[in-house]
């Protein structure tokens, strides 16, 4: 049995204009100070790496891991989100995610430099020495989730079919190269359960470039139970998103929200330990069913600083870590034995 590495912290959340936060030589001294190991990288933000010199450039890639290791850090991996997200947007969505994209390009255009911008992070992600990239996967079909006025007939299977149209040649090229994404099933994407990564999992063809960046808090506020969707997709699951949230409905408010704020919502993400998710379980099954990546700090908390949530993150994650065991508690009382002996024990001939 394997173990877990960490603690490792995402890092798009802390970034900033001010000093520690303004570069990556910064920051990640600061998070080696705090304790985290290993760093996933926001490749959308030029204060934590250049993506168009890291996907050309195997020596900047490994200048950057050596400044990194010099500090008891390594990279765990890129994470392109919002590139993903830009694959698939509905109109609705277009002006309040302006700034994830060039402006000026519609659709069609906009497809072409998200893909141009996740290859990138594929050939960065070669030179680094990492093997999976975090996304979102976009979402045309996001609007209509309640079925209420009726969803016209194949409106769905459309929009997952043009997903996948969209997705495919990128994720044929990430298997060429070695290269898995790690879907993070998130609101606001398609992608973003059980049921709807099946269905995005069953039209590729179950390409082996399909994986799941596993986040317990997005199911949790979805009420959806996510230590069985840790046994159900195991072998799909190529990073882990530690990031706790609790939901408490009201007479007012539940799963919906109510239109209010993220602190006056009933579910809300919080610091890693002031919330519901069962950690000690989830460290657990992953643990058992043989995942040996990274976990990774992901701060959203509504009421804590960043900077108090970093510096419980690394502690609380460090004693989730289970040095996974090869041995049995009664191996001492063993006895050696052999077919004939069973056979005796069972009273066979």
């Amino acid at each position: 049995m394997n173990s877990i590495q960490g603690p490792g912290i995402f890092l798009a959340q802390f970034l900033g204009d001010g000093p520690p936060f303004n570069s990556i030589s910064t920051i990640a001294d600061w998070a080696a100070e705090l304790g985290y190991k290993g760093l996933q990288i926001p490749t959308w933000d030029s204060r934590a790496i250049d993506l168009e010199l890291a996907a050309n450039s195997k020596s900047y890639c490994e200048d950057y891991q050596d400044q990194l290791r010099q500090l008891g850090l390594e990279v765990v991996e890129l994470a392109s989100y919002l590139q993903g997200q830009v694959m698939a947007m509905h109109p609705a969505y277009e002006r309040l995610f302006q700034p994830f994209f060039p402006a000026g390009l519609n659709d069609p255009k906009r497809v072409v430099w998200a893909s141009s911008e996740l290859r990138k992070s594929i050939d960065a992600s070669m030179n680094m020495g990492t093997t999976n990239i975090s996304v979102l996967s976009g979402g045309l079909a996001w609007p209509y989730l309640y079925p209420w006025p009726q969803r016209s007939e194949g409106l769905v299977d459309e929009a997952f079919t043009e997903l996948v149209k969209r997705w495919l040649p990128i994720l044929d090229y990430a298997h060429d190269r070695g290269i898995t994404f790690g879907f993070e099933l998130h609101p606001g994407s398609d992608l973003y359960d059980g049921e709807t990564f099946t269905r995005f999992l069953e039209l590729t063809k179950e390409h082996p470039a399909v994986g799941i960046t596993y986040d317990a808090s997005h199911f949790l506020l979805q009420q959806l139970d996510y230590i069985e969707f840790i046994s159900i997709f195991s072998e799909r699951i190529k990073a882990f998103h530690v990031k706790d949230a609790e939901f408490n409905p009201t007479g007012m408010q539940g799963v919906y929200g109510g239109y209010q704020s993220w602190k006056n919502r009933a579910g809300r993400f919080r610091s890693l330990g002031d919330g519901q998710v069962d950690f000690k379980r989830v460290f657990t099954l992953l643990t058992e069913l043989g995942f040996q990546g990274w976990a990774i700090l992901e701060w959203e908390c509504c009421i804590k600083s960043p900077e108090q949530g970093a510096r419980e993150g690394a502690t609380f994650i460090s004693q989730h870590l289970i040095e996974a065991t090869e041995l049995a508690f009664d191996d001492f009382a063993k006895s050696s034995t052999d077919k004939k002996m069973n056979r005796d024990i069972l009273g066979l001939e």
